[in-house]
């Protein structure tokens, strides 16, 4: 709770609890709504209901080879995450346009949309080629709008980042992933795969085999998992914004003095 003491500065600590001189808080913070500014507190985090449904996860990969080692990575990956519970959907970019060279009425936009919207987690896999992540897996993420009207199908959500390479262990992809991540407002997890020579890592079956990067993946999907379930209730309220709740009312605003011509 925010309290007004005229008597100590402007911003003091009590009990923990932060104490703003009311008086002064419009001299303090001149270009702030005071209707619209929200101090969040901790006792804002207990009015926030927890899901009891399992925990939804879309895996994109990041090439359309017959023995695709991101796709096989992603199987995986699907594996451990339905073992821990989840329900898992794997795209595929087979027939996937290149972004705007159709509109987004395509089935396999619409369908990736739709996947995206549905998912609370995500795990994006791509091999590195050229020192980068493939552009099949950029074009995926590229057909995910910021917005959609007022839904937001990536703000929030639990993202974890793997790839492949054919060489040495590299980080070029895992890393612009990340970036990209951030650039989707998604909450990428700490831990990350990569998985080096992966045609040494898997058998015949397309299984993968049993190593130091198979557990890597098994720690990442474990995370994944946690993240989900900790950020899955509470993103709406992480990511509820002054500026937006600003142009909101502003917008509502707007529309009631239009509706008054």
């Amino acid at each position: 709770m925010i309290t007004a003491n005229p008597q100590q500065d402007s911003f003091t600590k009590e009990g923990g609890e932060v104490v703003i001189d009311a008086q002064q808080h419009g001299a303090l913070l001149p270009n702030i709504d005071p209707t619209l500014f929200q101090t969040p507190l901790v006792p804002d985090f207990s009015k926030i209901t927890t899901s009891t449904h399992r925990p939804r996860f879309l895996l994109l990969y990041g090439s359309v080879r017959e023995r695709s080692y991101s796709r096989l990575l992603v199987m995986e990956a699907a594996r451990l995450l339905e073992a821990m519970g989840g329900t898992v959907r794997i795209f595929d970019p087979h027939g996937l346009p290149l972004p705007d060279s159709e509109p987004e009425t395509h089935p396999k936009v619409a369908e990736l949309r739709e996947l995206a919207s549905w998912s609370e987690g995500m795990v994006w896999c791509s091999p590195e080629r050229h020192g980068a992540m493939s552009g099949i897996l950029k074009a995926q993420i590229d057909w995910i709008p910021l917005s959609q009207g007022a839904i937001r199908p990536t703000q929030g959500k639990a993202l974890a980042v793997m790839e492949v390479s054919g060489g040495s262990q590299s980080f070029n992809a895992v890393n612009q992933m990340r970036v990209l991540g951030r650039w989707m407002r998604m909450l990428t997890i700490p831990n990350q795969s990569s998985v080096a020579k992966a045609w040494q890592e898997f058998d015949d079956a397309g299984r993968m085999k049993p190593s130091a990067y198979y557990e890597r993946v098994v720690d990442v999907m474990e995370e994944l998992f946690k993240f989900t379930l900790l950020t899955r209730d509470i993103a709406p309220f992480l990511t509820d914004r002054y500026s937006e709740r600003r142009e909101t009312a502003a917008e509502l605003s707007k529309r009631m003095n239009q509706a008054r011509l």
